[in-house]
């Protein structure tokens, strides 16, 4: 009696399914690619006198070699990795329909549940050395050419050398989990809709469709219930305290909805029939999607009953609140640049009064006409300091203040360093306001 042929171990499936991904020349240009240009874009940006100030942290990018990684990380997250996972997590399976391969590979591996995970794995793997690549890479970059220098964080408070590498490593590993979940979107489309172009172009296009998403006036939990929404989250990293709440239920979702889309991709690979020739997988279940919604739906219930804020979240208080907080961050540094006495911030108990739209409209939500005068008090001096900053905060908290006088505060001027002149730390700067009131560091 002939004995049951065994299914290929998964290890050398994995393998198999590696050596694959990586002798195929587009791989082999993606792992060149991010292992060399993010060095020479953040080197060469930082060379310029006239740096991505839009780009958050940078304005930082000649004060510090630990501003490039960051300014690379925020264009990873917007263009490259929903790139990167459609072309290689949207193609894994969808190769094999173009080359008419399933048929030969079934009966070599003699396991569909194991070519599956072997492919997945295969996939996971190739993304997190492009990912690798461009941490590495930009980080390498920005070292080289402006130093391994004490960082300005999110609220303008400074972050040692080792800090702001711990940190920057922090914010890298945390992008991993949206990525996880665009790469399980791609398994997915290139399992629902075979040779079609629509499988490849299906995590791209969901990820533009979830940015947009972003830029809308959203509640807050509609927000976080997006996945994309931790491709932004690692920013409250670099506030003091650290803002992790967002962060972590961001992270939440999008580990959430990689295992339903991978789980789904699974359901899809393995009930297919291999055994028609023309069949590619396009007939399959319209509604793979389904699930997903649901999924949305679900989790945006259930951040808004257990973590309710009002409307955007943009309220004055919390806006008030943050920009006190990070002018008097800034105005320290700038003491020290000035060779000033330095003073705390308590002792400078800096306050904010914001209103929006000259007052004519309620002050809550993003927009370009937030306007906010902050007072201070300098020891031994009775007259109370006073500055006006124009505030263009966006939907998901973000902010530019932008210096109205007084022009000797901060107005456009360079201070000499010993790191070289830089302008006013005082004159614009980037923070944010924390969208959940009840996250604490």
């Amino acid at each position: 009696m002939t004995a049951p042929a065994r299914p290929v171990p998964l290890a050398r499936t994995y393998r198999f399914e590696l050596v694959k991904l990586f002798a195929t020349w587009r791989i082999r240009l993606l792992v060149l690619a991010c292992w060399a240009a993010p060095a020479v874009f953040v080197a060469a940006v930082g060379e310029q006198s006239s740096l991505p100030v839009d780009t958050l942290f940078g304005r930082w990018m000649n004060a510090t070699g630990w501003a490039g990684p960051l300014v690379m990380l925020g264009f990873a997250g917007t263009y490259a990795l929903p790139l990167l996972t459609s072309v290689v997590a949207g193609d894994v399976f969808a190769a094999e329909d173009r080359l008419g391969t399933w048929r030969h590979l079934l009966v070599a591996v003699r396991s569909a549940r194991r070519l599956f995970v072997a492919k997945a794995l295969a996939s996971l793997t190739v993304l997190l050395v492009l990912v690798a690549g461009m941490a590495v890479s930009s980080t390498a970059g920005g070292l080289l050419t402006a130093g391994n220098r004490a960082l300005v964080g999110f609220d303008g408070h400074l972050l040692a050398p080792g800090d702001a590498a711990a940190n920057v490593v922090l914010a890298w590993v945390s992008v991993l989990a949206p990525t996880l979940a665009l790469a399980a979107i791609g398994l997915l489309g290139s399992v629902r809709w075979g040779r079609s172009p629509m499988g490849l172009l299906l995590p791209a296009v969901v990820a533009l469709g979830m940015a947009l998403a972003q830029l809308l006036p959203l509640p807050v939990a509609v927000r976080l219930a997006l996945p994309s929404y931790a491709f932004i989250a690692w920013n409250g990293l670099f506030t003091a305290p650290a803002q992790l709440g967002p962060l972590l239920i961001a992270a939440g979702v999008s580990l959430a909805w990689a295992v339903a889309a991978t789980t789904l991709a699974y359901l899809l690979f393995v009930r297919r029939d291999f055994t028609n020739a023309a069949h590619d997988g396009s007939g399959r279940r319209a509604f793979a999607a389904v699930p997903l919604v649901a999924l949305f739906a679900l989790t945006a219930g259930i951040l808004a009953a257990a973590a309710p804020a009002p409307g955007s979240g943009i309220t004055q208080d919390k806006v008030q609140r943050s920009v006190a907080t990070a002018f008097a961050h800034l105005y320290r540094l700038q003491a020290t640049q000035l060779h000033r006495p330095d003073v705390t911030e308590a002792q400078l108990a800096a306050t904010a009064a914001c209103t929006k739209g000259d007052g004519l409209v309620e002050t809550e939500g993003p927009g370009n006409d937030w306007r906010c005068v902050v007072s201070w008090h300098l020891p031994g001096v009775a007259a109370t300091g006073s500055a006006i900053y124009q505030l263009d905060v966006t939907a998901d908290g973000r902010y530019v203040a932008d210096g109205d006088g007084p022009k000797e505060v901060n107005g456009y001027f360079q201070v000499r360093t010993p790191d070289g002149d830089q302008p006013n730390p005082l004159w614009q700067f980037d923070a944010n306001v924390e969208l959940l009131a009840t996250t604490k560091g």
